[in-house]
């Protein structure tokens, strides 16, 4: 019986790092999301060695976003809930400087094109 314990442990101590690797880190930012605005739902998973935010739900389909739509980003831990690095668009094929925070339940996406000279911030709340 103990030694059924210590391999549970020791295998939960090699099986556990490679499973936070697989949410990329991302912890409570993966999941579904509502646009502030109301006009998109997106759910943000891991997709290869990029996180994905796919849209869900488009409140007007005749918009150039439809659903389906994803975002690829490259992103890095800046901090606690922080992420900072590269988006890419592959339905408008653009790339874009991109910062995503988890602050009080609200996600904020800053995305920026021409050297950080144009951006826009977007604030998601959660959905189930």
């Amino acid at each position: 019986m103990r030694r059924l314990a210590l391999f549970l442990i020791a295998l939960s101590v090699l099986v556990w790092p490679v499973l936070a690797r697989a949410g990329g880190g991302f912890g409570d930012a993966l999941g579904n999301w509502s646009r502030d605005d109301g006009d998109a739902k997106v759910r943000l998973a891991p997709c290869g060695a990029a996180l994905c935010a796919t849209n869900t739900w488009i409140r007007d389909p005749a918009s150039s976003e439809k659903v389906g739509d994803r975002l690829e980003m490259k992103l890095q831990s800046s901090g606690a809930d922080v992420w900072k690095g590269t988006a890419y668009d592959p339905q408008r094929q653009r790339s874009y400087a991109m910062t995503m925070s988890l602050k009080g339940g609200k996600l904020l996406t800053r995305g920026c094109v021409l050297g950080g000279w144009l951006c826009k911030s977007v604030s998601w709340t959660r959905i189930r």
